[in-house]
């Protein structure tokens, strides 16, 4: 492969700068920093399926709160400072997709989540994706500076670049120096606009709360039809986080997700009604007859295996697009490598500081410390082979993942491409050996997760190390950083996970599922728990717990178990379960997961083979037809699984970016920018900022909100109770519009500040 000569670089700060850099201010801001976008992210993944980059709104809030530190009279960070804080941030959102993507299709598989499965995998996926990337730093950061771009990292040096203080901008190059006046000079040098983020925040946190908890309004606005259109329906969540993922996103990619909900909502859930209503008994897998059935109903029964196929589909077709890429990828990071020179020689030995990485007998000792932590794990059911797919698929797609994310950045980065791809080579490897038992799903799960969170993770430590290089920081600083700031995350976004998971489960009388009741033998079960949420209650025993495979006494699932063995109560988990009505007729909202849902079928596809297949084949259809149809296939198929009331609002927001980017290019200052470069000044936008804003806001609210209703239920009906006699934008006949009315004044103020009608930026002199 031809190299071009790299354009001579100077970096922002001079080598010889003494300006602090790695303090534990820094180090910690990043940290914390990094936990509330991951936790944010992480419920972002179980909602829809997707998360947005954290690195420029980390780097927007370090500048904003060390600036206001200085006011009080302490020391302003420099700007090496803000890059470790931005770096130590990162990692939050990487791991939350990945542990999000993974590890709920345990609960799927109908198994046990427990805590220190998550955390294992979170913390051995996160830091061996750093590990593993380090050695690649000089090959793609520095010898091929001006050939891969890495988009993400340059926009985030450039948000550091434009809030510089003043000491910081007398110590930048006479380049960079000549590159902010050039930029200012265009109307393009205008400071990160903090307080369109934190005002997003704000917004965020108090509409969801007055939302969720206060009960101002329905969440969710729906419109159900009749005859001759029985059973089709609309609906949207009115969510500040999902009205700023769509805003990020995108007009395209919201559309084509809203596209999939109303195929769902508008055709397959009105066809089923239309042909079943006439049959006299449940058509399976159903145990209802279609005629009682309200589309929440139809879809639980069909739609989702439905929806299940096409997203399986779009991420296989996915995944065989890809194979080009990942292909072109790995060549060239391996020729990479090779020009880099012996890495075991070269790292951590340069002179120069900003050239100097943590040393490769730290890197290989870690990597096989993690290894052997893994392999000796026995919540993880690892064995010697689960150990090796995990570091030949590990070094392959973080190979991969690092050199992609430089030339397509980290939002077309195909993450679930790759982890399709481990976890499908790696069931039929435990098929052809005969490995198709119970604890074999974890195995494979478990290999799938920590490729899954080490090639996300080094993409993003690649976006990192480029802006670390752009703006002169000590490589070596940073990879510490991101190592301290992944452990933190990690330790817990584990946590996170199993509280909103038990937030939202629901325990069902078996005389719900199995009339007949349900018996097994007590002697072979070990394990006892007790329920726990509102309904711990009202039933304090200990059961024995049962994993039932069998469905010929009723649905396959976990069931507690008395001592008698009459199992007495189904354990329908928060994350993508079937049941959403307490004993006591308490609604709630589970977490559809739709990513994980694909791993999940991958692995009982090839090890279990037992589906529901004729739906799951119609929706495999869908995805091939579209993809025929040159219509990307899997983030369609990932709205068809998911309600239309999730989608709904994510297409709003992408239309008001598209309606604000319209706007934009008529500014003579963006009139000239190339597809790329508009998009880059864009990244760090007032409406991005702002949407940043809405989704951190919304969703700590919303895993607050949903924590707070386990122990405080009866205040929460109290607060129904009263809501539903009294609150028109709650409960009535015209609930379903007044509710609009306070996420049409979101949207409007989306809007205007992403016009910068409000809320303008300033700029730097």
């Amino acid at each position: 492969m031809a190299q071009s000569t790299p354009p001579k670089f100077e970096p922002f700060i001079p080598a010889s700068a003494r300006l602090p850099e790695f303090t534990f201010r820094a180090i910690l801001t990043g940290t914390i920093l990094g936990i509330i976008f991951g936790a944010s992210s992480l419920y972002l993944v179980l909602k829809v399926g997707i998360t947005v980059s954290a690195s420029i709104p980390v780097a927007v809030i370090s500048l904003a709160i060390f600036r206001g530190l200085s006011k009080i009279g302490v020391r302003d960070a420099t700007i090496l400072e803000h890059n470790i804080t931005q770096t130590a941030g990162s990692a939050g959102e990487s791991i939350a997709f990945g542990i999000g993507v993974t590890m709920p299709a345990i609960l799927i598989l109908g198994f046990d989540l427990e805590l220190v499965n998550v955390m294992l995998v979170a913390i051995m996926g996160g830091l061996l994706g750093i590990l593993m990337m380090i050695p690649l730093r000089r090959a793609l950061i520095v010898k091929e500076h001006g050939i891969l771009k890495y988009p993400e990292g340059t926009a985030c040096a450039a948000v550091l670049k434009t809030g510089a203080n003043d000491a910081d901008r007398a110590a930048a190059s006479p380049s960079a120096q000549a590159e902010m006046r050039a930029a200012e000079a265009a109307g393009l040098g205008k400071a990160p606009g903090a307080k369109a983020i934190f005002a997003g925040f704000g917004i965020g946190l108090l509409y969801t709360t007055c939302n969720l908890a206060l009960k101002g309004w329905k969440d969710v606005s729906e419109k159900v039809f009749g005859a001759p259109f029985k059973s089709g329906s609309v609906s949207v969540e009115v969510s500040p986080a999902l009205l700023g993922v769509g805003y990020i996103i995108g007009p395209y990619i919201g559309g084509l997700m809203a596209g999939g909900g109303v195929l769902s909502y508008l055709l397959l859930i009105p066809l089923i009604k239309f042909f079943g209503e006439g049959l006299g008994e449940p058509l399976a897998p159903g145990t209802m007859l279609i005629s009682q059935m309200g589309p929440g109903d139809i879809r639980q029964a069909y739609v989702l295996y439905i929806g299940a196929g096409a997203v399986a589909a779009g991420g296989i077709i996915s995944l065989i697009q890809a194979l080009p890429t990942i292909w072109h990828g790995l060549k060239g990071g391996l020729h990479d490598l090779k020009i880099g020179g012996n890495p075991l020689k070269a790292a951590g030995q340069g002179d120069d500081r900003t050239d100097r990485d943590l040393s490769m007998k730290f890197v290989g000792v870690g990597i096989v410390v993690l290894i052997a932590g893994i392999m000796l794990a026995p919540s993880l059911h690892m064995n010697l082979l689960g150990a090796l797919l995990i570091i030949a698929f590990g070094f392959l797609f973080v190979t991969v993942s690092s050199r992609l994310t430089g030339e397509i950045g980290s939002s077309s980065n195909p993450i679930s491409g790759m982890t399709v791809a481990t976890l499908l080579f790696t069931c039929l490897i435990f098929l052809v050996v005969g490995w198709t038992g119970g604890p074999y799903y974890v195995t494979a799960l478990s290999v799938g997760a920590i490729v899954c969170i080490a090639s996300s993770n080094g993409g993003t430590t690649s976006q990192d190390l480029k802006t670390g290089f752009l703006l002169g920081s000590t490589p070596k600083l940073q990879q510490y950083a991101i190592l301290i700031g992944a452990l933190g995350s990690a330790l817990l976004l584990g946590p996170i996970l199993l509280v909103l998971n038990d937030a939202k489960t629901v325990y069902v009388p078996v005389a719900e599922v199995a009339p007949a009741g349900m018996h097994t033998d007590v002697q072979p079960l070990t394990k006892q728990e007790k329920l726990v949420g509102p309904q711990a209650r009202d039933d304090a025993h200990a059961y024995h717990v049962w994993q039932n495979t069998d469905a010929k006494q009723g649905p396959a699932g976990r069931y507690l178990v008395n001592d008698q063995g009459d199992a007495v109560w189904l354990v329908d988990p928060g994350i993508n379960g079937a049941h959403s009505k307490r004993p006591d007729g308490t609604i709630v909202t589970k977490f559809d997961a739709p990513k994980a849902t694909l791993m999940s079928y991958i692995i009982k596809g090839i090890l279990d083979r037992k589906l529901p297949w004729a739906l799951v084949l119609l929706g495999v259809m869908i995805a091939v037809t579209l993809q025929m149809s040159f219509v990307p296939a899997l983030a369609f198929a990932v709205g068809v699984y998911l309600p239309l009331s999730s989608s709904s609002p994510i297409f709003i927001g992408g239309m008001i970016r598209w309606l604000v980017d319209r706007k934009l290019k008529q500014n003579p200052a963006h009139a000239n920018l190339s597809h790329e470069e508009f998009n880059a000044e864009t990244d760090k936008s007032p409406g991005v900022l702002l949407s940043s804003g809405y989704i951190a806001g919304g969703a700590i609210a919303g895993i607050i909100i949903a924590v707070m209703q386990m122990f405080f239920d009866r205040t929460d009906a109290a607060i129904t109770d009263w809501s539903v006699a009294h609150n028109p934008f709650f409960a009535g006949p015209n609930s379903d519009l007044l509710t609009l009315v306070p996420f049409g004044a979101l949207c409007v103020f989306l809007y205007l500040v992403a016009r910068e009608k409000l809320l303008k930026p300033g700029t730097k002199s």
